[in-house]
């Protein structure tokens, strides 16, 4: 828990900005998960280096959350103090094809952009879940595209430096992660370098990619994204399929009969419910095939 100096300071320094003992449920692509002990909304990117310099000057822990995809929040919640994003969606393009996004904005806000402005390279992250911030520190993408080869730079809040501007060349990508971002700090924008194409051939290459995922994911039912990351040379998908899980249930939670790396909420899950189920799923592909798939979706917070 907050102390309860800290918590009144930090009531002084976002006033209506914060809530205390929030649920998260509704605010995860999943629907599950316990309270924060304290959820931020910021209004803008300086409000976002005030919470980091708090956190860091109170010791309070800090989690960005976003827009709630890829996160698998425990029943007992999260300490210290979540961070949504969701207010931070300034975008906006230079006459270089030079893309500014901040941490908020959405796959559908990139999409639309790119297509009204003739702004190639992007189209692949059509349905991506999630917004630019998070996409940054996955690395998102799809089998043979991702985010880190069109980052140009990054606008970091810090605990010490203030905000600060990261050039391409000091950060590594890596599957599904990026390293060179300081710790304890906070992705406030991106800068993506694009190329001029045309606007009918990037809607329909934007249509393409977004019927794919129609077809190949469960993308009307709560989910928090592919579980597990890809082992080398093969899928988790594929595995899991293969040891006979797809459709397995637990509680409200459920292996997707889609698509066997996903876990969908069928309305009354609870995080216990899905870890129980990535276990099975973990545990099946270690005693069958020798392998030690690797959670993609991040587990945070108590165990209730």
């Amino acid at each position: 828990m907050i102390a309860a100096a800290a918590r009144t300071a930090l009531q002084k320094l976002m006033g209506e900005r914060v809530r205390f003992n929030a649920l998260l449920g509704r605010f995860t692509s999943l629907g599950v998960g316990g309270p924060a002990d304290a959820l931020v909304v910021p209004e803008m990117l300086d409000d976002v280096e005030a919470l980091v310099t708090f956190c860091a000057e109170h010791d309070v822990p800090l989690y960005v959350l976003g827009g709630g995809f890829n996160t698998l929040v425990l029943d007992g919640g999260i300490e210290g103090v979540v961070l949504r994003t969701q207010r931070l969606r300034e975008i906006e393009v230079s006459g270089d094809g030079l893309l500014y996004a901040e941490a908020g904005v959405s796959h559908s806000q990139v999409a639309r952009v790119c297509q009204e402005r003739g702004l190639a390279g992007l189209e692949f992250s059509a349905g991506i879940p999630g917004s630019v911030g998070g996409w940054v520190m996955m690395n998102a993408g799809i089998p043979d595209r991702e985010i880190g080869p069109l980052v140009a730079e990054i606008r970091v809040a810090t605990p010490s430096d203030g905000t600060v501007w990261i050039a391409r060349e000091e950060l590594r990508f890596e599957y599904r992660g990026v390293h060179g971002v300081p710790e304890r700090s906070v992705v406030l924008a991106a800068h993506f370098q694009l190329e001029a194409g045309a606007r009918e051939q990037i809607r329909n290459e934007i249509d393409r990619h977004l019927a794919h995922r129609r077809n190949t994911q469960p993308i009307d039912q709560p989910s928090c994204g592919s579980v597990f990351k890809n082992p080398p040379g093969d899928h988790a998908g594929r595995l899991i399929e293969l040891a006979g899980l797809k459709g397995a249930r637990e509680g409200g939670a459920q292996i997707s009969s889609l698509h066997a790396n996903f876990i969908v909420n069928t309305g009354n899950a609870t995080a216990a419910d899905v870890t129980t189920l990535i276990e099975r799923a973990r545990d099946a592909i270690r005693e069958q095939r020798g392998i030690e798939l690797e959670t993609e979706v991040r587990i945070v917070g108590r165990p209730g």
